[in-house]
């Protein structure tokens, strides 16, 4: 297994493993985005948004998409993970683990001082994992999203 920051050439593989994804989390018909929205968001020439990828046998097996936030707390950046995938075939084999480790590194190179996500309620193989390496579950904090028309209505 190799971890390694995503490539151009990656972005179909990314794509695929992005909808397999929201199969995964029932929400199907959620993803909207499209493989050139993931080329030109990990690709431009100043991206916001970045990938490591799990290579296993020359395939790609689970993939990492991220992206900086800032606590005003603790006056650093951190890194938001908004997706982990490790396709269903490779689970069980330490590749997410991996992804992790990645981005855990690249914070503490960094002094950023936080890796967070959101995991689904009912998505307890995933909060054992999480936990199993250390993470915290935030307790009382509710992750909040404002979209579609009522984004809409107050940004007019």
């Amino acid at each position: 297994m190799t971890i390694r920051p995503a490539t151009e050439a990656d972005v179909p593989g990314i794509f695929r493993m992005i909808n397999e994804l929201a199969e995964y989390e029932k929400q199907p018909q959620d993803v909207t985005s499209t493989e050139e929205d993931v080329r030109e968001h990990l690709f431009a020439d100043n991206p916001k948004v970045f990938a490591h990828v799990a290579v296993v046998d020359g395939d790609i097996a689970g993939m990492a998409l991220w992206f900086l936030n800032y606590s005003t707390w603790q006056g650093r950046h951190g890194i938001w993970l908004e997706d982990l995938y490790v396709r269903e075939s490779a689970r069980g084999n330490g590749i997410g683990t991996a992804l992790l480790k990645e981005l855990a590194k690249i914070a503490v190179e960094n002094d950023y001082r936080r890796v967070e996500w959101s995991v689904l309620k009912w998505n307890t193989p995933s909060i054992g994992f999480y936990t199993s390496i250390g993470a915290n579950d935030m307790g009382d904090w509710s992750t909040m999203r404002l979209d579609g028309e009522a984004l809409q209505v107050l940004g007019s």
